[in-house]
C-alpha cells in the first residue's frame, strides 16, 4: 500500500515539474529560475525524447506502409482499367478492319447485294463442317445462298430459321462445287476433304494445273455465281479414274477464325445438292 502511494506521489511530482517547465517556457524572456529548472529537467527531457523516438519511428513506418498499400491498390485498379481499355481498343481496331474489308469488297462488286452477318456458333467437333450465323429468313436469307468474305467463298446456307441460319462450309465432305482453274480455265468439281482441305476432281488430263493456281467457282449448275475464289492448289496427281487429274487445295478463307461473313442475297440459287459435277 505504501509502495503504491509512493508511486502516485512520484507521478504527481513529475507532472508538476513538467507543468512548471511548460509555464516557464512560455515566458518571453529568460530568468534564473527558468534556467535552473531547465538544467535540472534537460537530462530527463533528453531521455524521454530518446525513448520515444523508436515509438514514433514505428508509428511513422506503419503509416507509410498503409499509404503504400493504399497507393498500390489504386495503381493495380488503374492498371486493370487501362488493360481493359487497351483490349477494347484492339477489338475495335480489329472490328473496324473487318468492316473496312467488307466495305471495300462491296464497293468492288456493286452488282452483289450482300448482307453482313456474325458467326454465333460453329461445329463443336472442330471438323470445319458448319457455322451458325445471326441472320435468317426475316433478313431475306434463303437455303442455298452463298456465304463469303472479302477473301473468298465460305460455304452455302443449308438450314434457315427466322433469325439464324446454318452454313455448310466448303470443307464439309458433302459439299460439291463446280469450279475452274483461273489461269488455264480447266474445270472440275471441288469437294470437301478431311482436315479442312479441299479436293478438285474430274480435271481433264490435257488441261494445265499446277501448285499455286487459284481456283474459282465456274458458275455451272445454277447454285453459285461465277468467279468466287475458292482456294489455291497445293498438289496435283492423277485421279482414281485415270482419264482425270485431281488437285488438293487449301481454302483462301481462314475458316477457323471467322467472326463475320456476308450472305449473297442478289443470287437466287437452285436447291442445294443439285449442282452438277462438270
Amino acid at each position: 500500500m505504501n509502495a503504491l502511494r509512493s508511486r502516485a506521489v512520484a507521478v504527481i511530482l513529475i507532472l508538476c515539474i513538467v507543468l512548471l517547465w511548460l509555464v516557464l517556457d512560455q515566458t518571453s524572456h529568460a530568468n534564473p529560475l527558468q534556467d535552473a529548472f531547465s538544467r535540472v529537467v534537460s537530462p530527463f527531457q533528453f531521455v524521454l525524447r530518446k525513448a520515444s523516438n523508436p515509438v514514433f519511428d514505428i508509428a511513422s513506418s506503419i503509416r507509410h506502409l498503409v499509404n503504400v498499400q493504399s497507393e498500390n491498390k489504386a495503381l493495380r485498379k488503374e492498371i486493370a482499367e487501362l488493360r481493359n481499355q487497351i483490349v477494347l481498343l484492339q477489338e475495335a481496331q480489329i472490328e473496324n478492319e473487318m468492316l473496312r474489308r467488307q466495305l471495300n469488297f462491296k464497293s468492288a462488286v456493286p452488282n452483289f447485294r450482300l448482307l453482313s452477318a456474325e458467326v454465333i456458333g460453329r461445329d463443336p467437333n472442330n471438323l470445319l463442317q458448319y457455322l451458325i450465323i445471326d441472320r435468317g429468313a426475316s433478313d431475306g436469307v434463303q437455303q442455298g445462298m452463298a456465304v463469303l468474305t472479302a477473301e473468298g467463298l465460305v460455304g452455302r446456307i443449308s438450314e434457315v430459321s427466322a433469325d439464324s441460319s446454318k452454313v455448310m462450309l466448303i470443307t464439309d465432305p458433302s459439299s460439291s462445287i463446280s469450279a475452274m482453274i483461273q489461269r488455264s480455265r480447266a474445270t472440275g468439281s471441288v469437294q470437301g476433304y478431311p482436315h479442312g482441305e479441299l479436293l478438285m476432281r474430274y480435271i481433264p488430263p490435257g488441261d494445265t494445273v499446277a501448285p499455286g493456281d487459284i481456283v474459282i467457282t465456274a458458275g455451272l449448275g445454277g447454285n453459285l455465281p461465277k468467279r468466287l475464289v475458292i482456294g489455291q492448289v497445293v498438289s496435283v496427281k492423277r485421279g482414281d479414274v485415270e482419264m482425270f487429274q485431281e488437285a488438293k487445295l487449301v481454302p483462301v478463307v481462314d475458316l477457323h477464325g471467322l467472326e463475320t461473313v456476308m450472305v449473297l442475297l442478289s443470287f437466287t440459287p437452285q436447291e442445294i445438292g443439285k449442282e452438277s459435277k462438270e
